[in-house]
């Protein structure tokens, strides 16, 4: 088996993408970085990977997001900070499109144990 050419700078984008997903990536710094041009870099992730690099960015930090709020102890302005939006509301946005819910929602949807939130059981006395 043959390994293509191009993975390692793919997989050099993608590590740095995973070390530091708040920072302000653009094309033009992933590519400097991985050691390619933009338009390479953009063909070869997309070959590899099967999405431009900055969709996936996009789709790597909603995955973070969710996981935070779903753990519930952190707030939606410090997950926003944490995955690289620049405020709340641009987060709110965001994950509302990529997700299909606001992040108040999807952190209430499920308890930090998995279970969905309606299966809660009602507080003692209720």
């Amino acid at each position: 088996m043959t390994l293509c050419p191009a993975a390692p700078f793919v997989g050099k984008a993608l590590s740095l993408m995973h070390a530091k997903p708040a920072r302000t990536w653009t094309i033009e710094d992933l590519a400097k970085d991985a050691g390619l041009s933009r338009s390479v870099l953009a063909e070869r992730f997309a070959d590899l990977v099967g999405m431009p690099p900055m969709h996936y960015l996009a789709k790597w930090r909603m995955q973070i997001a969710s996981g935070l709020l779903t753990a519930g102890n952190t707030n939606i302005a410090k997950v926003a900070a944490e995955t690289g939006y620049g405020s709340e509301a641009a987060f709110s946005r965001a994950f509302k499109k990529m997700v299909g819910v606001p992040p108040s929602a999807w952190r209430h949807r499920l308890e930090p144990d998995g279970r969905p939130a309606a299966a809660r059981e009602p507080a003692p006395g209720a």
